[in-house]
Parts: C-alpha cells; structure tokens; sequence
C-alpha cells in the first residue's frame, strides 16, 4: 500500500518535532534502526500490515520491542501512527523521514554501481571527484554490485547519470550495427 503523500507528511511532521526538540539525530538513529528491523524481518512489517490484528496489540508488540531502544520522540510517533491507523505506511515513512534528513542536511547521496565491489581508494577518489565537479559539499557513497554491467561503473547523483559500463558501450555498438548504411536493407 504505496502512499507517497502521506508517507511525506507523516515524516515531515517527524523531522520538525526533532528539530524543534534538538533531537535529530536521535531521532534519525531510531529511524535507522527501525528501517533495520522493517527490512530484515518481514513478520514485524506483516503484523503492522494486518487488519486482524487489534491497535492496541499492535500497540503493546511494538512497545515490547522499542522500550528503551528508540526516543520518546519517536516511540510517541509510532504510538500516535498505530492510534490514527497509518501504522501500515511506516515502512514508507521511515525511508521519506531518510530523504527530508539528508535534504535538511544538504547530504546528496551518490549511488555507484559496479561488476565487482570498488576498493576504499576508488571509493574516495570518486567522492572527490563528484565534490569536485557537481561543486557539493556533503557526499554520501551507496555502492551497488551488479554483474550485468561488464565491468566499469555507473554513478548516479540525483538525476543525473554517468554511464561508463561495458554493457552500454556493447549496446552502443550494437546500434551501430543495426544501423549501418552500407548493408541494404531487403524487406
């Protein structure tokens, strides 16, 4: 149940109380966690789901788990999510409350995609590049492995992209090929 514009609101409203309270980085630690445990346990996220389930059992399996690990901040957001029945979105909340975080912070997150895993080096010498050239202060580096790509890499900053990978350069050729003026063409 995808809900982008209540999912924006509801971690919005999240980011403003933490700032207001001096507690941001509490709160976006909570949130890390909380994102953790959505992603490696989809039982926690199915029980939120489930419309069988009673809030207040939602209300008290969810305490069981957060009590004294998150901040009152955020323990009375998931309580007051689970009261007003949005607690289905908070999987879409927590990655929105992410975004607004690195927006507040001017953190632009730069995704690398590459055959093989990058070394430290690389990794720090693209960071310094993007700085460089995009003119940026704060760079986060997502690496990704995906072996399709050949070999070299595909870096993506916002919606900008570079693709500089072996499977780009064999489609280009192939085009090349599929339009080469000099084979007449019989149909």
């Amino acid at each position: 149940m995808l809900n982008p514009r209540l999912a924006y609101r509801y971690a919005k409203a999240l980011l403003e109380i933490a700032v207001e309270k001096g507690q941001l980085e509490e709160v976006f630690q909570d949130v890390q966690w909380l994102k953790a445990i959505c992603k490696s346990n989809p039982d926690f996220v199915s029980l939120l789901r489930s419309p069988i389930i009673k809030a207040d059992k939602k209300q008290k399996i969810v305490a069981a788990i957060t009590d004294g690990k998150v901040n009152p901040i955020t323990q009375g957001f998931i309580r007051l999510l689970i009261s007003k029945a949005r607690e289905a979105v908070l999987p879409e909340i927590l990655g929105e409350f992410v975004n607004q975080y690195k927006a507040h912070k001017n953190i632009n997150t730069v995704i690398l995609t590459a055959a093989v895993p990058v070394s430290d080096s690389v990794k720090e010498n693209i960071v310094a590049q993007v700085k460089k050239v995009a003119n940026i202060e704060n760079v986060e580096l997502e690496e990704k492995v995906d072996p399709s790509i050949i070999g070299g890499f595909v870096l993506q900053l916002g919606d900008q992209m570079v693709d500089a990978s072996i499977a780009y350069d064999l489609r280009e050729v192939a085009k090349q090929f599929n339009n080469n003026d000099f084979i007449y063409k019989v149909r």
